[in-house]
């Protein structure tokens, strides 16, 4: 495991007990994030194989869930601890498959009907993004589909400048301790994000079709591509 990855997993240990807890106040616009995306996900069989990669604590697996309860579904995700916290949600559930690793070299033996992540690849350096987007591509069913809700990089430094402090006035607001912003600003550190446009390019460079920004929130962005 490299140097980067390493880092990314310590600090999601440190805070997987209390990742849940501040989702709604480090995500301003966290109902629109989760319920949007799963509302654009239509399969054609009640029990889709469902991969969620960089999982964390499968809270948008849990969404998913609700509305595919016969979805079978497998999480991966670097962070043991995080994956605990999953384990723990779907604690009433039989049917699905946890995978701790790295999910950039992990070798999947099956394709899947649905793909999701959320707030994980922007952790990737942009070739390593354009590796996975490729990597999605061909993980996929027929008909297949790829939702990433994630955040992007400004188009600008004025505008990245926007959506920083934008995001930075509203935790200050939200409630949060000042401990659990200083650790949030800290997590920011490991963040490579890339702008909205390069990402759409490079899924359709990768073969995906109908590739769209669904869903768009100063850099938060719900990114879809389908497998024709």
């Amino acid at each position: 495991m490299n140097t980067t990855r390493q880092s990314v997993k310590s600090k999601f240990d440190e805070n997987a007990a209390s990742y849940d807890h501040q989702r709604r106040k480090l995500i301003p616009c966290f109902d629109d994030f989760y319920s949007i995306p799963v509302s654009i996900i239509n399969s054609k069989t009640k029990t889709p194989s469902v991969l969620d990669i960089g999982a964390g604590t499968g809270l948008f697996s849990f969404f998913l869930k609700e509305k595919y309860p016969d979805a079978h579904l497998t999480l991966i995700d670097l962070s043991e601890k995080m994956i605990d916290v999953s384990k723990e949600r779907f604690s009433h559930y039989q049917d699905i498959r946890y995978i701790v690793a790295d999910y950039t070299d992990y070798r999947f033996e099956e394709k899947f009907d649905i793909i999701i992540s959320s707030l994980s690849i922007h952790h990737l350096s942009d070739e390593e993004k354009r590796e996975l987007y490729d990597k999605i591509f061909f993980l996929l069913n027929e008909d297949g589909m790829f939702i990433n809700a994630d955040q992007v990089l400004g188009n600008t430094p004025f505008i990245e400048s926007l959506y920083k402090n934008d995001w930075k006035n509203k935790i200050e607001k939200s409630g949060l301790s000042k401990q659990e912003i200083e650790a949030a600003n800290d997590r920011t550190t490991l963040d490579k994000m890339a702008t909205l446009k390069d990402q759409l390019g490079w899924l359709k460079e990768s073969g995906f079709q109908d590739v769209d920004c669904i869903y768009k929130y100063f850099n938060f962005v719900i990114l879809f591509g389908r497998k024709n």
